[in-house]
């Protein structure tokens, strides 16, 4: 799994010795600047490189296997040897039998076997006849909300093949890419696939008796074709597509048990890079307006879903299921007519009431519909409801009704989802900080954190605020305040669960041009559409919380294998925040092959005596490092987000992560030097050789220690601790907005004499 952003920690920052507190440039720090590889990215740009970059991993992956005579195996996710690490979530890892589980064992996924896509297809195909919603059916896991957002995807033609980049069938390598937090990541899997169906040597001596005793027909006979499948399956024989997705999704969150249950919305949102916004039925104004300005453009630059609250119970209405996620197909007026096609990601159990297959209102007249909403009847999850114009109580009130068979008086909820690069339109800027919360009880108000956005023509400068260049014309703007994706680390992510919204002002205004719009409680983001113009804006964010009842107190009870991947995640995940502090989540955070590639340890440790001490102190001469290849490294200490950071590194991946404070800078100075022309002498720090270095030397290694590492004790302190990101999009030909954030607690003084309480 790779990301345009690597979350990986740089290897001189994860070797160097931890100080156990954050510098004090950092912990005193109030005021961030956005990084700068993260201001004006081309939405359409950002996507497309990513896409280039799974299929050119795919291909030399598979280019591999062939010279090596063998298939695909993922030794990152390997089912078959490792299979109760990626089918289990960490409560399913207690080490102490009394700790609470989500599922009781009778209730949880049983697969039974493990096999290739070639040992249970005879013949099989990714797509057969393309992408279809009739070709979804859920398995064993509560992932019908993942299902749906499939199911809407196919709605737009070439949608779901576009994410599914690349693959080699015949070497089992498949690559797909999913949009977290803020960049695209790619997943590469091999084509092992879990299985319901037991080995012929599992069963019963009757059993294989009444296959005569035959191994091979009850393996051709049982084991072959989708319905042996333990999660989702494709509804036609030998597709492949969806089974492997859904592993790919189960992939990137780290298990299978962390895709049970979720929204839809998320879902859409983590495979098209799209944003999405929640609307209750009740609180629609204009129902006409909301047909024709949201509804009729369902699948051309917007996704819908759907669905009712159960609260908990078990309630189907009219042949409906509570708490249960569908897809809305299409939208469709014909005749006067307002209909929509909608699925259930089950691929059965459909509408009961008008219009539903085979009821009244399907007579001679109507049955010529079908063609125009391309529907046919058949119990496969597919099914029509009418959305009624609005019907006037009384001429004088102004009040509309609708009937009980209406489409938005059957749901509560409509999950809408924008597709951002429809034309490459859009540009986008992101920023995210870790934002300390005051500890409950406190006031439920704005005044912890605020963010600052520019909108300006991009030009150079390191000074974001003051520095701009005016729009010529307005913007259309969306605004997305987020939280991490904690998908992979829920349970040890925070003992709560967090809530927010927002205010957008002008600079120096004190009424409001939006707040964000409702979404579901405690969801993972919230946005806000409106025009800009050029200026100045301020972005007020109030805080919400409740607990996070799958939260692990105790980590200790819990199997340390899948605890240190669970963390890993966690860590890399927040590596994200400007003012992260790496050196303190140094044993958490993973570090990237390309930090290795090409030196060993020996030269590493002798650049690293050499840098360490330099860091400590600048003034001191330089050294000179004997054995390692010729190379002058100057070390520079670091103490703004926004100064540039020049390493090496950064010229094989110019969005890799880059520290806060420490960069290093590999020189040759003959390149810089005409004939018979001095370099200039080594700054303060430089370590000079008289060999040309063939290889840039990588971020150094401090030798581990061999002490046995001890388990973190739980941190009181980070309890109120949340990473917030705000993302800012414009259009491409009115300029980026550059974001700066400002957290409240080193201005608690400024503040309590400014702020006039509410």
């Amino acid at each position: 799994m790779s990301a345009l952003l690597p979350p990986m920690l740089n290897l001189y920052g994860f070797f160097r010795p931890a100080s156990g507190t954050p510098s004090p440039n950092e912990s005193n720090k109030a005021t961030f600047s956005q990084p700068k590889d993260s201001t004006g990215l081309a939405v359409s740009n950002e996507l497309h490189t990513a896409l280039k970059q799974c299929e050119d991993t795919v291909d030399r992956i598979a280019q591999e296997c062939r010279a090596k005579n063998t298939r695909f195996r993922d030794v990152e996710f390997d089912l078959e040897n490792d299979a109760d690490l990626w089918v289990s979530n960490l409560f399913d890892h207690s080490l102490n039998n009394d700790q609470e589980t989500p599922l009781p064992p009778s209730e949880r996924p049983q697969p039974r076997d493990v096999l290739r896509v070639t040992q249970i297809f005879d013949k099989p195909s990714f797509f057969v006849d393309g992408a279809s919603s009739n070709d979804i059916v859920q398995g064993e896991l509560g992932t019908c909300w993942f299902l749906s957002a499939l199911a809407t995807m196919t709605t737009k033609k070439g949608l779901v093949e576009k994410f599914c980049v690349a693959r080699h069938e015949d070497v089992g390598i498949y690559g797909f890419i999913f949009f977290r937090d803020d960049h695209w990541v790619s997943v590469i899997i091999d084509d092992q696939l879990f299985t319901s169906i037991a080995k012929y040597e599992d069963l019963h001596p009757s059993f294989q008796n009444y296959y005569h005793n035959d191994k091979e027909l009850y393996n051709k006979s049982a084991r072959k074709g989708n319905h042996s499948l333990t999660f989702a399956k494709s509804a036609t024989d030998g597709e492949t597509w969806v089974p492997l997705i859904e592993k790919a999704y189960a992939k990137l969150h780290g298990d299978y048990a962390a895709l049970d249950g979720g929204f839809s919305t998320e879902a859409i949102e983590d495979l098209t890079g799209g944003i999405s916004t929640f609307i209750q039925t009740k609180d629609i104004f204009d129902i006409d307006k909301f047909w024709t300005e949201e509804l009729m453009k369902a699948t051309k630059d917007r996704l819908f879903g759907c669905s009712f609250n159960a609260f908990g119970r078990k309630i189907v209405k009219f042949g409906l299921i509570g708490d249960h996620a569908y897809s809305v197909l299409r939208a469709s007026e014909v005749e006067g007519k307002r209909f929509l096609v909608i699925r259930n990601p089950w691929g059965n159990s459909e509408w009961t009431g008008a219009w539903s297959d085979g009821s009244k209102e399907w007579n001679a007249e109507t049955f010529g519909l079908l063609p125009m909403l391309e529907h046919s009847f058949g119990n496969d999850g597919q099914f029509v409801m009418e959305c009624a114009h609005s019907v006037p109580i009384s001429a004088f009130s102004g009040l509309t009704t609708r009937s009980d068979s209406d489409f938005l008086k059957c749901w509560d909820e409509i999950e809408r989802t924008l597709l951002l690069d429809e034309g490459g339109s859009w540009i986008a800027s992101s920023h995210w900080l870790r934002v300390n919360a005051r500890p409950l009880p406190s006031a439920w108000t704005y005044g912890d954190v605020c963010c600052r956005f520019i909108s300006y023509a991009p030009v150079s400068s390191s000074n974001l605020f003051t520095v701009t260049i005016k729009i010529p014309q307005k913007t259309s703007a969306i605004i997305v305040l987020s939280q991490l994706d904690a998908r992979s680390f829920k349970r040890i992510s925070s003992p709560f669960e967090w809530m927010f919204d927002f205010k957008v002002f002008k600079r120096g205004h004190n009424l409001p041009l939006g707040e964000s719009a409702q979404n579901r409680f405690f969801s993972r983001s919230v946005n806000l559409e409106l025009v800009l113009g050029e200026g100045d804006y301020i972005v007020h964010v109030r805080f919400d919380r409740r607990p996070n009842d799958d939260y692990i107190k105790d980590c200790n009870s819990v199997d340390q294998r899948k605890l240190s991947r669970v963390r890993m995640a966690k860590a890399q995940s927040q590596s994200i925040a400007s003012n992260f502090n790496k050196e303190l989540n140094s044993e958490d955070l993973g570090v990237a092959m390309e930090e290795l590639a090409g030196f060993d340890f020996e030269d590493m440790q002798k650049k690293a005596t050499v840098a360490i001490s330099t860091d400590a102190d600048p003034s001191m001469p330089k050294i000179d490092a004997q054995g390692v290849p010729g190379v002058i490294v100057q070390v520079t200490v670091k103490t703004d987000l926004d100064s540039d950071v020049a390493s090496a590194e950064s010229n094989k991946n110019p969005r890799a992560d880059k520290p806060a404070e420490e960069s290093c800078k590999v020189e040759n100075p003959a390149e810089d030097s005409t004939s018979g022309a001095k370099p200039d002498p080594p700054k303060t720090g430089d370590i000079q050789s008289s060999q040309a270095a063939p290889i840039p030397i990588p971020p150094a290694v401090v030798p581990a220690s061999t002490e046995t590492p001890t388990q973190k004790a739980p941190d009181s302190a980070e309890d109120n601790v949340v990473f917030m990101g705000l993302r800012v999009y414009t259009d491409k030909n009115a300029g980026a907005a550059v974001i700066g954030g400002q957290l409240r607690h080193e201005m608690e003084a400024a503040l309590a004499s400014s702020v006039k309480p509410i």
